[in-house]
């Protein structure tokens, strides 16, 4: 039997945003995008910590992007850390996003 994929989010201490463990994929959609769901309501900067994130498919790629293309004016994402998925789907199809930030937030 194969181990289903998880997903865990819990917030960051100190700072807006999100840490999550695990990977991003087909089973695990419904509390990626309900994490996103929740990131304008963390403050202009939020972050997105994916340090423990082993994986994120392109529909996790693609739904964050949407994200931060709903963002009003002025707002971005900071992804801290992201798994080289994720970073290569960024740089790929989103190089021109601005309202995505890949860096790191700092401690």
């Amino acid at each position: 039997m194969t181990a289903r994929a998880a997903l865990d989010v819990s917030p960051l201490v100190g700072r807006p945003g999100l840490r999550l463990t695990g990977e991003v994929s087909l089973s695990t959609h419904t509390t990626w995008e309900g994490a996103l769901a929740s990131l304008p309501g963390l403050g202009t900067l939020p972050c997105l910590e994916l340090a423990a994130v082993t994986f994120v498919d392109v529909a996790g790629a693609a739904a964050l992007a949407l994200t931060a293309q709903r963002l009003e004016s002025g707002r971005r994402i900071i992804v801290d850390r992201p798994p080289p998925s994720l970073r290569r789907t960024l740089e790929t199809f989103w190089s021109g996003l601005a309202a995505i930030e890949v860096t790191g937030c700092g401690k």
